[in-house]
């Protein structure tokens, strides 16, 4: 099975996945823990670039959507089809609906341009994907409250706000791969929804 975490920054991605990954254990499951932009050690270095916030020049939002696909392309054939094809559950955090809501709803590039790279370069996609949806301010308070922000974090509440919005089309288009919870609830609250759509 192949799961995916999906929400703005703040939201309690990490707590859930963390969880979910020792119910899982729990129940006899071979689990691998992954996330995105990352995942590999080539992919980690991809990773660096995008969030870095010391770059001597902007990043072009068309370079942004091409380094989430190469560190993609990079994650599918070394951990994510290898493990599924071993009979692992996979748990990834982010996967395509990110780039969708980020770089497709948030920069305002175009669904064809992502339809095209998913064509080409992605061979599988998730069983189930959780949305954790909570009201922009309260990620971002969150995201504040972690530290010292990266590229994506420093971005204004009204970039967040289209994000948001991308997820919520996601959301009505795939309603049965795409499960919104309610992230404005308790972590465990959240983590008996998402089990008993697992279920």
């Amino acid at each position: 099975m192949f799961i995916s975490f999906e929400g703005t920054e703040g939201v309690g991605k990490t707590t859930l996945i963390r969880k979910m990954y020792d119910y899982l254990e729990q129940q006899g499951r071979q689990v691998v823990l992954t996330r995105e932009p990352g995942g590999t050690p080539m992919a980690e270095q991809i990773r660096s670039l995008l969030l870095s916030v010391n770059h001597e020049e902007s990043m072009a939002h068309d370079t942004e959507l091409l380094l989430m696909y190469a560190a993609r392309a990079q994650h599918l054939q070394q951990v994510i089809v290898p493990a599924l094809t071993a009979g692992k559950t996979v748990l990834c955090d982010r996967f395509t609906d990110a780039s969708f809501a980020y770089q497709c709803a948030g920069r305002g590039l175009s669904k064809e341009k992502l339809q095209l790279l998913n064509a080409n370069f992605v061979s599988h996609m998730p069983n189930i994907t959780f949305w954790l949806d909570a009201p922009t301010e309260l990620g971002m308070s969150r995201a504040r409250e972690r530290g010292a922000l990266d590229r994506f974090e420093q971005e204004k509440a009204t970039f967040f706000e289209k994000v948001r919005s991308g997820y919520q089309e996601l959301w009505g288009q795939q309603g049965k791969r795409i499960k919104r919870i309610d992230a404005t609830q308790t972590p465990d609250q959240v983590f008996e929804q998402a089990v008993a759509y697992l279920k």
